[in-house]
């Protein structure tokens, strides 16, 4: 590794390595199966099929991660799982990102396929980590107890070492590693129970921010390799346009700029350094055929899908005669929702650099779908996946850009590599920030129609919900599992599954084919349905003269979802007036939502001017994960999630006219400022409970819970995202 990194940071990779390898522990936990461990034979032979610990002589312990971290904090949770079975000190703890191979680090929540999403990291690796932790322990001790040739039980741990307290003996795990190594794997070892943990449920110094402080961090960009070149692509700007003619006279005299090549995505600019290859492809003169493509106009896709929303559409759920007990309610409410496309725009634009060797590839990326990434770049190079070896390197954030199915960036800098084999250089393919604004894979837009009834006492008895927008599986390898008679489960998640009681539900779902490349985005479904379906049970509070708060806990059908509702509630003092400032109105708003198998519920305060502008003037935030291993991660998460909520909230939106998107940068594409953050508090349930999601649960509620405070101060109602402020204008 010591040649990929910029040379002012050799110092630090050097006094970083380890002195030799000790114990290597592997092993494969199927779902609700036991582990299959294979010893190897002294440090040459690390245990197969699958490596997730390794104990150096110098009393290091390495924890392989398969998981992408990407802001996260996988490479201090997952660890935490380790040092707790282990009882190894967390300053001994190092990190290191597993490499890409499916058999041996699949994430076990979606079968054989490495990857990082869905919030499922910590869910789906919380038993298999610790249960690695605990078997390297047992190996240890058993180590121990041949050397000293005493009973294994009359031995603990402590802190990275083991102890023979009547003999005063003790032996640190470095020292031992080498003679654990030919131990037999226990079959079974006994896992701490949760009054025991010394590391899970408390905070410790992640492990990246030191590097991430100083600049040793390694990401995709710092990537240098003897004799690499930096491609840039050139993309047609209507999705779906192909290359008719190109004239590369002028890039190819642009100074430092060595090749210019055709590949299946575009034309692509190869130069010594990123400038030089910027230069050569603004000078490129391009003809695009654009029949074929998508000339998409938000505002006639709207017309269209407004118009969809009067159509019957696929049912994706149906119980009780929701039409029937809607034409019988004693009231009765409607209302539209309106969402727009939306960029991922990670601070990180995307970036890979490729090296094509006799033998097969390497790839340096942040990589978030190892596997589909693998197989992506070994069908464009005509090879096995496992000739494909992925370096995955930290992430400046991702949202799920960097896990799309087509692999896009991945298969571009391959194509390029691929295309100026003859050129003998590692390729940096690099995408610029309007490149990734205008890049595709967005959120997909979405409408909604909502029609509900209430009885003469206020209770709902019919929810009828027809959704109308573009499917993410459809199209892609997800499809089998995604799709069920035509409704792709992420378009009506939290909408299908309402969480309220209300005993006629209708809810139906348009999925119209169009040429924009659409994606999961952090919360995927939820990001729109939580919007609609909680400012629409608010509605109906107001119609049913009934507190928002209460009117909700009547309704609920889960205790977790009703225990995070309720401690949101009471810390934000639901119920007593808000301090009054002057010359604003102010109002309090709530919501709740399950995502990802974790339950979330946010109350947000607002004041708003007489000019409609409004701030946000505090977040407070209940969550139920299960157990919290790192508590002040679970609270960043939150916190980071109400802030991407927010700013799609106030700003985000990507339009297009013609088949052009209209955003290019920060400039028009505005990401949420530190101004407009509001004071946040997170309070976590304590719970046993194996952990969920935290990644994503906090972005759904916020935006709902914004609007809903925003109509207790002004009396009015927004259904659509961003908010647009002159609708909350004083009369």
């Amino acid at each position: 590794m010591d040649k990929i990194i910029n040379p002012s940071r050799r110092a630090f990779l050097k006094t970083g390595t380890t002195l030799g390898v000790g114990l290597t522990l592997a092993f494969y936990l199927p779902v609700g199966g036991a582990a299959r461990m294979k010893a190897g034979q002294g440090t040459d032979k690390p245990f197969e099929p699958n490596a997730f610990i390794r104990i150096a002589p110098d009393d290091t312990v390495t924890v392989i991660v398969k998981h992408l971290e990407m802001g996260q904090g996988v490479n201090t949770g997952l660890p935490t799982l380790v040092a707790e079975e282990l009882d190894v000190p967390w300053e001994k703890i190092r990190v290191e990102s597993a490499p890409a191979d499916a058999k041996l680090y699949n994430n076990l929540l979606w079968g054989p396929m490495q990857g990082t999403g869905g919030s499922t990291a910590m869910a789906n690796s919380f038993e298999q980590l610790r249960r690695a932790g605990a078997t390297a322990r047992a190996m240890l001790i058993a180590a121990a107890a041949d050397n000293w040739k005493v009973d294994a039980n009359t031995l603990v741990t402590l802190d990275g070492m083991v102890l023979h307290r009547p003999s005063g003996r003790k032996a640190s795990y470095g020292q031992l590693a080498e003679k654990a190594a030919t131990m037999p794997q226990p079959a079974e070892v006994a896992l701490k129970s949760p009054q025991d943990f010394k590391y899970i449920g408390k905070q410790f110094k992640r492990t990246d921010s030191k590097a991430k402080s100083n600049g040793s961090a390694q990401f995709a960009s710092d990537v240098r390799l003897p004799g690499q070149l930096t491609a840039l692509l050139a993309r047609p700007s209507v999705f779906g346009a192909r290359l008719r003619r190109v004239q590369t006279e002028r890039a190819k005299a642009v100074p430092g700029v060595r090749a210019v090549v055709e590949v299946p995505q575009g034309v692509a600019v190869i130069a010594t350094d990123f400038w030089s290859a910027k230069k050569g492809r603004d000078a490129l003169q391009i003809e695009w055929d654009e029949s074929g493509g998508a000339r998409v106009s938000t505002t006639e896709q709207r017309d269209q899908y407004l118009a969809l929303l009067n159509q019957p559409g696929k049912v994706a759920r149906s119980e009780g005669d929701a039409a029937q007990a809607l034409a019988q309610a004693a009231k009765k409410l409607e209302a539209t929702f309106e969402f727009p496309y939306l960029a991922h725009a990670p601070m990180e634009p995307l970036s890979c650099v490729v090296q094509l060797k006799d033998s097969g590839c390497e790839i340096w990326a942040g990589s978030q779908s190892q596997t589909s990434d693998q197989a992506t770049a070994a069908q464009i190079l005509g090879i096995k996946p496992e000739q494909v070896k992925i370096h995955t390197l930290l992430a400046g954030g991702s949202f799920g850009r960097r896990a799309n199915p087509a692999s896009d960036y991945i298969a571009e800098a391959v194509s390029v590599a691929k295309a100026t084999r003859d050129l003998s250089a590692p390729i940096h393919l690099m995408w610029t920030r309007e490149d990734d604004i205008r890049g595709g894979y967005y959120r997909p837009m979405f409408v909604h129609a909502i029609s509900a009834g209430l009885d003469a006492q206020g209770n709902p008895v019919a929810w009828n919900q027809r959704l109308v927008g573009q499917s993410i599986a459809a199209g892609t390898a997800f499809e089998g599992g995604l799709v069920k008679d035509g409704i792709d489960m992420t378009s009506v998640e939290g909408a299908s599954n309402l969480a309220y009681a209300i005993p006629n539900l209708h809810v139906e779902l348009h999925s119209p084919k169009l040429g924009v490349p659409v994606l999961w985005w952090r919360s995927v479904g939820h990001t729109h349905t939580a919007f609609s379906t909680e400012i629409f049970i608010d509605e109906l509070a107001a119609a049913a003269g009934k507190d928002p708060y209460a009117f909700r806990r009547t309704l609920i059908q889960h205790p977790r979802l009703d225990g995070v509702l309720e401690l949101a509630a009471t810390k934000a003092g639901w119920g007593t007036p808000l301090a009054p400032k002057s010359g604003v109105r102010r109002g309090r708003g709530i919501a709740v939502h399950e995502s990802f198998n974790s339950f979330v519920a946010e109350v947000a305060e607002v004041s708003v001017k007489p000019d409609g502008s409004f701030s946000v003037d505090r977040v407070i935030c209940a969550v139920d994960c299960g157990i919290a291993v790192n508590p002040d991660q679970v609270r960043a998460q939150m916190e980071g999630g109400i802030g991407f909520g927010l700013s799609a909230a106030l700003h985000s939106a990507i339009t297009l006219k013609a088949g052009r998107v209209e955003q290019s940068n920060f400039h028009d594409y505005p990401l949420l400022r530190i101004s407009e953050m509001p004071r946040v508090e997170v309070h976590i349930v304590p719970s046993q409970a194996a952990p969920t999601g935290v990644g994503e649960p906090g972005v759904p509620p916020l935006a709902p819970a914004v609007a809903n405070a925003l109509f207790a101060a002004t009396g009015k109602r927004l259904r659509k995202l961003p908010f647009e402020t002159s609708e909350l204008r004083s009369a």
